[in-house]
């Protein structure tokens, strides 16, 4: 895997809830009801549009490792490389390897077909929640049915989480989630989820 330069630009970078890790770090609850929150920041987010039909598409998910998901909540992973649907013909490819890498890797597997690919890894940031009440808390704010029969594992779409546009995503069964919300966002929405896991530690 390829890793950033720590010289230059990416040296001086700053994540957009970098002021708000001591805070996340103080609601972290244990234990049954425990649930945990922190910023994954810097994770790479390349752009990707193409006919998901066409020879390209099948190119770049040959450089992925997985074909690109076909549905709305899919999402396809190979390593550490996930895609997730967008879109009819649009996915959000997330990684932590180097940003110009994978860029590089799917524009060069797009070749001069119709499409693009394009880095917005400044976008937005990603929220971790996890634990056994993680759940409990999205459900004060999300409009979406999160019981294990509709949305499990592997499962990622758009939608808000109390007034915030985010990309929710389960990864694993802990339950955890990640949240990709607009980086102007960001300090709004991980202050509403403090809020919203707060209850959990009391006695």
């Amino acid at each position: 895997m390829a890793e950033p330069s720590t010289a230059g630009p990416v040296a001086l970078r700053t994540s957009p809830l970098s002021h708000l890790e001591e805070l996340m770090r103080a609601a972290a609850v244990t234990g049954a009801r425990g649930v945990t929150l922190a910023e994954l920041p810097f994770l790479t987010m390349v752009n990707v549009r193409v006919d998901p039909a066409s020879a390209a598409a099948g190119r770049i998910g040959a450089a992925l490792g997985a074909p690109l998901p076909r549905h709305c909540g899919d999402t396809a992973s190979r390593g550490d490389r996930t895609a997730v649907w967008l879109g009819p013909d649009e996915w959000l490819v997330l990684s932590r390897t180097d940003a110009g890498t994978v860029t590089a890797e799917l524009r060069e597997a797009l070749g001069d077909d119709p499409g693009s690919v394009v880095d917005v890894s400044a976008n937005r940031t990603t929220l971790e929640l996890s634990g056994p009440c993680a759940r409990e808390v999205l459900e004060k704010g999300c409009p979406l049915d999160l019981h294990p029969r509709a949305f499990g594992p592997g499962r990622a779409v758009s939608t808000t989480v109390g007034p915030v546009a985010v990309l929710l995503w389960q990864t694993d069964d802990a339950p955890a989630y990640r949240l990709l919300p607009r980086s102007s966002f960001a300090d709004y929405l991980a202050r509403w989820l403090v809020d919203a896991m707060s209850e959990y530690g009391r006695p």
